[in-house]
C-alpha cells in the first residue's frame, strides 16, 4: 500500500453546513421528484424501504426551479463555518462537487466570487463522494508544509436538478433502472471545514492525523457515471448537439448497483491495510463516521469489519443518513458538523472517517483526534481505553466474504485472515488489470477470447480434484478431520470440468477431445506447483491456494459474468459453469474457513502453518496471474 505519512500539525478548528429548505419526508418527495410511471412507483417503494432515508433536503422547489445553486449553498456553508472563528482569513479555498453550476471555471473560483473574498489560492476538485476527502487532503498538505496558515474546504451537491421528470424521455425509461435508482437516493446539501496550523485557544478542535485515499479505477468496470447513454455508446460531447445527447440519455446520472458489493470489498481490504501498517488501531477508535449511501450497506460494512477482528463496536458509529439523506461529496462534511453539534467529545478521543466512492471505486479514510483548547502545535492528549467486544449482530454475509467467525475468540485465525486480506487485495487488483479481464471490461471480449480462455481453464479445473486428493492421501492422523473436508470438496468439484467443457463445445470450441486440451505456460506452472506441494506430507499450506482459486470464482466471476453475457449474447446458454462457480464458491469458502480452523486447532506449530498458508497463497496468486496473462 502507499505510505501513510502523518501530518505534523494540522487541525480542523471549525465546521459548518447548509441544508436547503425544510426536511422533505418520503410522502412529500413526489412533489419534487415524481415517479414517472407505475413501474417507477414500485421501484421507489422498494428503494426507500431499503435505504433508511426518512427525510432529505432539496435545493429545487415543487416546480423544479432552482432555489439555491451549488455555489450559493457552498458559500452559505463557508459562512456558517467561518462565523465560528470570527471570520479569520484563509489563504486557500478548496472545493469539491459532482456537478457545479457551470462546466467551467472551477467551483472554488465561483464560491470565491460569491463570497467576495480577496485574492487567494483556489483548488477545485471534481468527482463523486471522495472528491471532498481529496480536497481536504490537498488543503491539509498545504497547511502542513507551511504554504498557508489556514484553508477552507467546502463540498456542495445539488443532484435534485437531474431528477426532474422533464429530464427523462418518455418510453425509454422503463429499461433504464440504473438511472432510476439514484433519483430516490440522492439529495442536496453543502458542508465546510476550516483547516488551520494550530489549535484554537478557546474551543475544542480536531487534530488531523492523516488522509488516505486510493483509487481502484484500473481494477473494476465503471459503476457510477454521467455522460454515457444506457448500455454505452457515444459520450455526451460526441453527439451532434446537446439536444441529441439529452435524447440519447447521455445526461442522466446512472449507477450499476450490481457492482456495489465489490466497493465494500475494496474498502474493507484498504482498511485492513491501514491496520496492518499500524496507522489505525480499531480498539482505539472512539467514533466511526462512515458514509454509506444506503442503510442496506450498514450491515455489509459492519459484517466486513467483524472479520479478522477489525470491528468497531456499533455503539461508536454515527450517521445522519436517515434525516439528511445521501448528499454525495458533502455527506461526510455535513455528518461531522452534525456529530460535533450533537455529541459531547473529550480530548484524546479518536474519530475515523470512511468514505467509499462508487464512481470508479475510490476509498478514503481520515483519522481525527479531539484536542483540548490551547494545546500546543503538534501536541495531542491521549486517553487509554479498554477495547469493547464486537457486537454479535445477525447480518447476512456479503457476497465477497466467507461465513461468519468468532474472530475475537480465535486471535490466530484473525491474524491469518488479516494477512490473507492483503494477499487477496493485491491479487484482485492485478487480476482486474490482466489482459482478458481488461478486454471484458472494455467491451472487446469476443468468441475467440472466450474459447481461448476456456481451453486454458478446463485442464486447470480438471486437475484441481486430482491435486486435492493427492494432498488428502498425504495427511497424517493429526489432520484426519481435514481429510474428510477435502474429500467432500473434491467430490463437489469432480465433474465440474465436464460442465465447463460442454459450455466450451456449445460456444464453438473446435477441440472435441477433452484430453487434447493443454494449459498455457502459466497454467502449466500453476499445475506443477500445486501437484508438487500436494505430494508433501501434511501440505496444509494448500489452503492458501484454495483461498485464491475459490475466491476468484466467488469474488471476480459474479462481476464479470454480466459483462461477458452482454458481449456474447449470440452464443446462447454457454455460461453454466461461470454461473455455478459464482453461486457456489460462497459455500466453498465457508468450508475453507472450517478447514483452516481445524488445521489451527490441531497444528503443533501454529505460526509455521500460518506462514505456509500465506506463502502458498502468494505463490498461487502469482502463478494464477501468469496463467491469465498467457491467455491474452
Amino acid at each position: 500500500m502507499d505510505r501513510v505519512v502523518p501530518f505534523s500539525g494540522v487541525y480542523i478548528d471549525s465546521t459548518g453546513s447548509f441544508l436547503p429548505g425544510p426536511p422533505i419526508d418520503n410522502a412529500a418527495m413526489d412533489r419534487f421528484v415524481a415517479p414517472l410511471n407505475r413501474m417507477s412507483s414500485r421501484i421507489k417503494r422498494r428503494i426507500l424501504a431499503e435505504n433508511g432515508i426518512a427525510t432529505r433536503h432539496y435545493a429545487i422547489d415543487e416546480q423544479g426551479t432552482t432555489r439555491f445553486s451549488v455555489t450559493a449553498m457552498a458559500a452559505a456553508a463557508v459562512r456558517d463555518c467561518a462565523a465560528k472563528v470570527r471570520d479569520e482569513p484563509v489563504g486557500l479555498l478548496a472545493s469539491a462537487t459532482s456537478g457545479a453550476d457551470l462546466l467551467l471555471p472551477g467551483l472554488a473560483n465561483q464560491v470565491q466570487a460569491e463570497l467576495g473574498w480577496a485574492p487567494l489560492t483556489t483548488a477545485s476538485h471534481h468527482g463523486v463522494c471522495a472528491s471532498g476527502m481529496q480536497a481536504l487532503a490537498d488543503a491539509a498538505r498545504a497547511v502542513d508544509r507551511g504554504e498557508h496558515a489556514a484553508a477552507m474546504v467546502v463540498a456542495s451537491e445539488s443532484p435534485s436538478r437531474l431528477f426532474k421528470c422533464t429530464r427523462f424521455a418518455p418510453g425509454d425509461y422503463d429499461l433504464d433502472f440504473d438511472a432510476h435508482f439514484l433519483r430516490w437516493m440522492l439529495s442536496d446539501a453543502a458542508g465546510a471545514w476550516r483547516v488551520s496550523d494550530r489549535p484554537p485557544s478557546d474551543r475544542v478542535s480536531l487534530k488531523l492525523h492523516f488522509v488516505h485515499s486510493r483509487s481502484h479505477a484500473g481494477d473494476y468496470p465503471l459503476c457510477m457515471q454521467m455522460g454515457l447513454p444506457h448500455g454505452g455508446g457515444s459520450g455526451w460531447l460526441d453527439h451532434p448537439n446537446a439536444a441529441a445527447a439529452e435524447r440519447a440519455g447521455a445526461l442522466l446520472l446512472r449507477q450499476d448497483i450490481r457492482l456495489l458489493p465489490h466497493l465494500f470489498d475494496v474498502g474493507i481490504h484498504a482498511y485492513a491495510d491501514l491496520v496492518r501498517a499500524g496507522a489505525v488501531d480499531p480498539a482505539g477508535i472512539d467514533h466511526f463516521l462512515c458514509h454509506y449511501s444506503s442503510a442496506r450497506f450498514r450491515g455489509v460494512v459492519r459484517e466486513c469489519l467483524e472479520r479478522a477482528e477489525l470491528a468497531i463496536p456499533e455503539q461508536r458509529w454515527f450517521t445522519n443518513l436517515g434525516r439528511r439523506g445521501n448528499t454525495g461529496a458533502a455527506s461526510i462534511f455535513v455528518m461531522l458538523d452534525d456529530f460535533l453539534t450533537e455529541r459531547a467529545v473529550r480530548p484524546g478521543e479518536k474519530i475515523l472517517l470512511f468514505v467509499p466512492e462508487s464512481g470508479r471505486f475510490t476509498v478514503s479514510f481520515a483519522l481525527l483526534e479531539v484536542v483540548a483548547p490551547g494545546a500546543e502545535r503538534g501536541e495531542s492528549v491521549l486517553v487509554q481505553r479498554v477495547a469493547e467486544p464486537a457486537l454479535d449482530l445477525d447480518a447476512p454475509p456479503p457476497p465477497h466474504d466467507p461465513a461468519a467467525i468468532d474472530a475475537a475468540s480465535k486471535p490466530e485465525l484473525a491474524g491469518l485472515l488479516l494477512e490473507l486480506a492483503g494477499v487477496w487485495s493485491d491479487f484482485r487488483s492485478r487480476a482486474w488489470r490482466s489482459g482478458p479481464v481488461r478486454r471484458i471490461v472494455a467491451g472487446r471480449f469476443r468468441q475467440q477470447d472466450y474459447l481461448r480462455w476456456m481451453e486454458d481453464w478446463i485442464p486447470q479445473v480438471r486437475e484441481g480434484t486430482r491435486w486435492m486428493r493427492t494432498a488428502m492421501t498425504n495427511l497424517t492422523e493429526r489432520y484426519a478431520a481435514l481429510a474428510v473436508l477435502i474429500e467432500d470438496h473434491a467430490d463437489d468439484e469432480q465433474d465440474d470440468y465436464q460442465i465447463l467443457f460442454a459450455d466450451y463445445r456449445r460456444a464453438g470450441g473446435h477441440i472435441d477431445d477433452l484430453e487434447a486440451l493443454r494449459r498455457n505456460p502459466g497454467g502449466e506452472a500453476l499445475n506443477a506447483f500445486l501437484h508438487a506441494r500436494a505430494e508433501q506430507p501434511d501440505a496444509v499450506g494448500l489452503l492458501g491456494a484454495i483461498y485464491i482459486i475459490e475466491g476468484s470464482g466467488q469474488r471476480l466471476i459474479p462481476a464479470l459474468l454480466p459483462l461477458i453475457r452482454r458481449q456474447l449474447a449470440e452464443l446462447g446458454p454457454v455460461f453454466r459453469f461461470l454461473h455455478y462457480h459464482g453461486e457456489n464458491d460462497m459455500a466453498h469458502l465457508a468450508r475453507w474457513l472450517r478447514a483452516v480452523e481445524l488445521v489451527l486447532d490441531n497444528a503443533e506449530d501454529k505460526q509455521m502453518v500460518m506462514d505456509d498458508i500465506i506463502r502458498t497463497a502468494r505463490r498461487t496468486a502469482e502463478l494464477y496471474l501468469m496463467q491469465l496473462e498467457d491467455a491474452a
